[in-house]
């Protein structure tokens, strides 16, 4: 079957079996692909979880046909929590990593991304952008103005990384109004380069697809980045301001969710 004919459906997480299915895909990319660990990880069940897992929406990508023949039928996810609902959960997860105090003090409705993955047999084809049609109608709908969410690089080695992430900070450093900085422990500069020293297609080639979809929708990155060890990667902070979404990209999604530009 093609890409363009799985009979994908994209919905929230309606109880326990759902979560447990996204949790599932979550182990085998994040802990089994990318070497991944926490001490929520249960590697006999294989599924990646933590503390946040209950106060957020997972936003699933289904495919119907693994799911008729009793298959693992979620094959992409979005964890999603807007923050209306702080009061349930204490913190967001980006905390963590990042002080989030400009975001939090710009009294904007805000919403928290994360754990976004596709099952490696759904890659390279339409599967990211259902997820994020439908993410679109859940802003939409909510009516979110600043998205945000750490997103990783693979590894901790910043010297292999040094052309990407200082490309990102000389060109793409959030506004000083929603600049997040990066959490004391764990940080790493990003202007490892001079912008003199920094090959852009280089740069572009050392880049995650996610975080590029991104800077192509006008987000930002915080400052500073994070050498998450316990799951091997080295995590920026995406900002995106949705009334200062690129035109062409605004105009799209809105369109596609029947809304007005």
């Amino acid at each position: 079957m093609k890409a363009d004919e799985i009979p994908f459906v994209v919905r929230l997480a309606k109880g326990p079996r759902d979560l447990a299915a996204a949790q599932r895909l979550r182990y085998r990319v994040f802990v089994q692909e990318l070497g991944g660990s926490g001490p929520l990880v249960d590697h006999v069940a294989g599924i990646e979880r933590d503390e946040f897992d209950p106060y957020f929406d997972h936003l699933l990508l289904i495919d119907e046909a693994r799911e008729a023949r009793g298959e693992d039928y979620v094959v992409g996810v979005y964890r999603l929590l807007p923050s209306d609902r702080l009061a349930q959960s204490g913190r967001f997860y980006s905390e963590g990593e990042y002080d989030l105090s400009a975001l939090k003090a710009s009294g904007r409705r805000l919403l928290e991304l994360g754990r976004s993955c596709v099952h490696p047999d759904y890659r390279g084809g339409t599967a990211m952008l259902h997820l994020w049609n439908a993410l679109a109608d859940y802003v939409l709908e909510r009516e979110i103005e600043i998205l945000f969410g750490v997103a990783s690089f693979h590894g901790t080695d910043v010297q292999a990384l040094a052309q990407p992430l200082a490309f990102l900070h000389h060109n793409h450093l959030a506004p000083a109004a929603l600049r997040v900085r990066v959490q004391p422990e764990h940080a790493q500069r990003m202007d490892l380069l001079p912008p003199d020293q920094i090959d852009r297609r280089a740069a572009m080639l050392g880049t995650p697809t996610l975080i590029k979809a991104y800077l192509r929708l006008g987000g930002f990155v915080g400052e500073g980045a994070w050498l998450d060890h316990a799951f091997n990667t080295t995590d920026v902070c995406l900002v995106m301001d949705t009334k200062k979404m690129s035109t062409k990209h605004r105009a799209f999604y809105l369109r596609k969710s029947g809304h007005e530009a």
